[in-house]
């Protein structure tokens, strides 16, 4: 079942002062033959597409989980069928008809989204970017969680954010010779529209779900038609702007080492952008890091491309997760496997 919610950002989430942006968010909800179980379910899961994606990409996802527990997907701002408002860069004047994309405001609207919509405990399941989102949505619900407190977290490809600022470090040390002209490059928004518009063809979408998709599975007309249609859209080219010049937001490290959530992470190995090597740095490392599952020959959306292997992972967590949320003094087993 699709639906909408009009959202209006808090100011410190992509907003000016006196600025009153009321934005449209698209959402859905799994139909449900269990509608009278569910509808008394202790836990219910959101589900946060990547960048460039949106709602319907949880398309296998969806209708597994939505069979045992409430599941909803939202399109973030920006993205999908949302409302995408011109895109203002953090130095850029405010006015009333623009926005500063970024993990504020798409955290934000999560929380808000689970407070206000979901109004129960919540697993947050994201991908890509959605990782990073889910993070921040969790830590602004651990704040302020209201009838819909953030019970733990599944981190699908996690976005590395490697062209951050803070990532200076680990990029080669050309980088920073030719970084102060990609920045201004990349603001110029004719230049960022044009880049915007060579990229949403089918053709090169077709080409990047080559590397995304290592085993082709699912790899199909309605995907590409999915991804493509919202970029058809006369504001999409503002959120590829705003995204492409985030070099100094969130980074899903920064957001682990604060949190007291228990995390699981599902890693496609062949995945061509997010490297599997940094999520066994972060099982690690971070003490919050519950599982880590390792899916051999699959790529970037391990959700979409092997439902088969995610779909039972996903269903496992949300059991636990579910069952430590009626015995919260129940100590859950952690697993780890590679």
């Amino acid at each position: 079942m699709d639906d909408t919610w009009a959202w209006t950002p808090p100011v410190d989430a992509g907003i000016g002062p006196g600025q009153d942006l009321s934005l449209e968010i698209s959402w859905c909800v799994a139909p449900s033959a269990f509608a009278p179980l569910t509808s008394a379910a202790p836990l219910a899961v959101v589900l946060i597409h990547g960048f460039g994606a949106c709602k319907e990409h949880w398309r296998h996802t969806l209708p597994a989980l939505g069979a045992h527990l409430p599941t909803y997907a939202i399109d973030l701002v920006g993205f999908g069928d949302s409302s995408q408002p011109r895109a203002r860069l953090a130095d850029e004047q405010s006015d009333h008809h623009s926005m500063h994309y970024g993990f504020d405001l798409w955290g934000a609207q999560v929380a808000a989204f689970c407070r206000e919509i979901v109004g129960r405990p919540v697993l947050l399941v994201g991908n890509s970017i959605g990782g990073v989102v889910a993070l921040r949505a969790a830590q602004l619900l651990n704040a302020d969680a209201g009838p819909s407190p953030c019970c733990g977290l599944v981190l699908i490809d996690c976005a590395q954010r490697l062209m951050d600022d803070k990532q200076l470090s680990r990029q080669p040390a050309w980088m920073a010779w030719i970084r102060p002209l990609l920045k201004a490059m990349v603001r110029q928004r004719w230049l960022s529209t044009a880049l915007f518009r060579n990229a949403a063809r089918p053709a090169l979408i077709r080409q990047v779900l080559r590397q995304a998709y290592p085993s082709g599975a699912h790899v199909d007309e309605e995907l590409v038609e999915l991804l493509y249609r919202p970029s058809r859209r006369p504001g999409a080219a503002e959120a590829f702007r705003g995204f492409i010049n985030l070099f100094n937001d969130h980074l899903a490290p920064d957001l682990l080492a604060q949190l007291d959530l228990p995390v699981h992470l599902i890693w496609g190995e062949a995945d061509p952008w997010e490297p599997v090597a940094e999520a066994r740095a972060w099982a690690g490392r971070f003490p919050c890091i519950r599982s880590l599952q390792i899916l051999p020959g699959v790529g970037h959306c391990p959700h979409d491309e092997a439902p088969e292997q995610v779909n039972p992972l996903l269903l496992a967590i949300a059991e636990q997760t579910s069952r430590t949320q009626q015995a919260p003094n129940q100590q859950a087993p952690d697993q780890q496997a590679t």
